[in-house]
């Protein structure tokens, strides 16, 4: 019996393990989206398998009071942040992001 709740913890740690690997992306500067809608970026210093995040030198981007969908291009500097996880709704690097069209989109 004392075997089968071995198990079980065993099998109970590995569901919990996280299916994104956010190693390759330590010491770099990161874009992370919330639930709410609110946007920062800083260097990824931790994580764990939540998805809580430490990030240093973090800016968080302001939205335009007049249209709140809309990013102004007031910033303000947070420093180091600790974010949860479950509110985390987007993760992608800073270097090496670009916008591109909607392909679903019906071309003119």
């Amino acid at each position: 019996m004392a075997d089968k709740k071995q198990n079980d913890n065993k099998n109970e740690k590995k569901r919990k393990e996280s299916i994104l690997d956010l190693s390759k992306y330590l010491e770099k500067q990161i874009r992370v989206k919330f639930a709410g809608g609110r946007e920062c970026s800083g260097i990824l210093k931790g994580f764990d398998p939540l998805l809580n995040l430490v990030l240093d030198n973090t800016t968080e981007y302001l939205r335009d009071p007049d249209e709140p969908y809309k990013f102004s291009e007031d910033t303000r500097n947070l420093g180091l942040v600790v974010c949860r996880g479950t509110s985390v709704v987007l993760i992608c690097p800073q270097d090496g992001m670009e916008a591109i069209s909607n392909p679903f989109l019906p071309q003119d």
